[in-house]
């Protein structure tokens, strides 16, 4: 393949030269290398937020705007033709940044371990674009906590939402005077140079290699040139947000010569709607996909706010998440309630599955390895009451001991159709047909509601370990559609 341009990335408005680094450096040790030692690495695995920075992504309208990252995950190769900002690139002890200089006057730091992480998250929603709006307050849309049922709380008087801050944790000041110093933000001032048109900013990296000792991390320009490099090299990693497979390789020790990144193939990235179905592009962030789809999937939209955090939603994709095959992911459970089908792409074209018939086993699946995951489709029109209902041992940033999506098609006051996806409860995430049977046909009331509750406490094959009894499991299973039921009758009307 063509290299394209020389691999290089722009940090703190330096350009640096990315050749000679391997596929597994991850861009935390790389920017240390460097002597940007502001970011730490906390925990390795994505859940601390030590090692967050600044990285300008595409906005979905044609512009880019800020993410915070985990710099602990994503390989320093994914970095190639992009602009990072570090804490040091935020400001200096004699001009500090406004981010900055609120978490030194209201004690925001004490250690100050993870400060520069907390200070690279508050940043990137500093400059979100629609702040402004938000902080108009109740009444105006944004600002309305109605209108955001899974914040935390409203934003702050600044239109700061607190949950951008969720996935950084700090173990010495407590969050009072952080949640202070994000409140007390005004907005960037019009000569800020981090707030400059989004136009001028990089959006779509071109196609780049970087080889290094070990191996290459090759990010192909097209699904064409993809493919080919599968069929190349049968032993490759495929790489989207790398939220997974970053963990194998912190804690795993997993390495691998040939690395190729897919998260900015075009045809991997659309969100399209037709009258049957809407398309989701494998390759589209939770975060891009949660923007994109705007509350019009309610079962989605309860899922977004408690998969992972938003360091790791801006970066983990929707085929990543299925790839992995994991048997307690979040997305599975809501995607096999919506009766979503994988669109797989291979040498001999695309084929579809639908999700049900993708996984085979523990962390296995259908997909050949010649084959790319190219979208995901959803059948139009959705079911009026839906839940996705996630049970762990903390309510947000934790894994699920179990996981239960639930789409009904509720007519005439009877269930004409009911879709329930499982997870944390099998080998694989499942779809509960046993239960599924027992509410179709049948008139949507408590009595039908804890008659099909008792045949789901049954479905799959739960059992003990350190997260959850295999008899917790079951009860929260049945658990799952009877709080369905006592959240409201008026769920159809909510989510019509």
């Amino acid at each position: 393949m063509e290299t394209g341009t020389a691999p290089q990335v722009t940090v703190n408005s330096e350009v640096l030269d990315l050749e000679g680094t391997d596929p597994c450096t991850n861009a935390l040790d790389w920017l240390r290398s460097r002597g940007l030692t502001g970011a730490k690495e906390g925990c390795a695995e994505g859940e601390c937020g030590a090692c967050a920075v600044m990285v300008a992504r595409p906005d979905g309208v044609g512009g880019t705007h800020w993410a915070a990252v985990n710099a602990c995950l994503a390989p320093a190769g994914s970095l190639a033709g992009r602009e990072v900002v570090t804490a040091e690139g935020l400001g200096a002890p004699d001009r500090l940044h406004p981010v900055q200089a609120e978490m030194a006057v209201r004690g925001g730091s004490q250690c100050g371990y993870c400060t520069p992480g907390f200070v690279c998250s508050m940043a990137a929603e500093y400059y979100r674009a629609d702040r402004r709006a938000t902080a108009a307050g109740p009444g105006t849309g944004a600002g309305d906590a109605a209108a955001r049922p899974h914040a935390h709380e409203a934003p702050g008087p600044n239109g700061f939402d607190l949950v951008a801050i969720s996935g950084n944790l700090c173990r010495c000041t407590g969050y009072r005077p952080i949640r202070d110093a994000a409140f007390a933000l005004g907005f960037p001032a019009e000569d800020d140079p981090l707030a400059t048109p989004a136009e001028d900013r990089p959006s779509t990296p071109a196609r780049a290699r970087v080889d290094g000792p070990a191996g290459s991390y090759v990010r192909p320009a097209d699904l064409a040139e993809a493919l080919q490099l599968v069929g190349q090299h049968p032993d490759a990693v495929l790489v989207a947000g790398s939220t997974d497979w970053g963990v194998d390789v912190n804690l795993r020790g997993s390495r691998a010569p040939f690395v190729i990144g897919i998260d900015r193939l075009p045809e991997l990235r659309a969100l399209e709607r037709t009258p049957d179905h809407l398309e989701i592009g494998a390759a589209l962030t939770l975060a891009e996909l949660e923007r994109g789809l705007a509350g019009s999937v309610p079962l989605l939209s309860a899922v977004f706010p408690q998969f992972a955090s938003p360091l790791v939603r801006n970066t983990a994709t929707v085929g990543g998440n299925l790839a992995t095959g994991s048997p307690i992911g979040d997305l599975a459970p809501a995607l096999l309630a919506l009766e979503a089908s994988v669109v797989l792409e291979g040498p001999a074209g695309s084929r579809v599955v639908p999700l049900d018939a993708y996984f085979t086993g523990y962390r296995r699946s259908v997909r050949r390895p010649d084959e790319l995951i190219r979208s995901l489709r959803v059948p139009l029109p959705l079911g009026r009451v839906s839940a996705f209902h996630k049970v762990a041992k903390r309510r947000f940033d934790d894994i699920s001991s179990v996981a239960v999506g639930i789409s009904l098609h509720v007519e005439d006051g009877v269930v004409a159709r009911a879709r329930i996806g499982v997870g944390g409860v099998a080998a694989t995430p499942l779809r509960a047909t046993a239960t599924e049977a027992a509410l179709q046909g049948r008139p949507w009331t408590e009595r039908t509601v804890r008659a099909a509750a008792a045949v789901l406490r049954e479905e799959g094959t739960p059992i003990d370990d350190h997260r959850a009894s295999a008899a917790y499991r079951r009860a929260m299973l049945a658990a799952s559609l009877v709080r369905l039921w006592a959240e409201g009758e008026t769920a159809e009307t909510v989510h019509a």
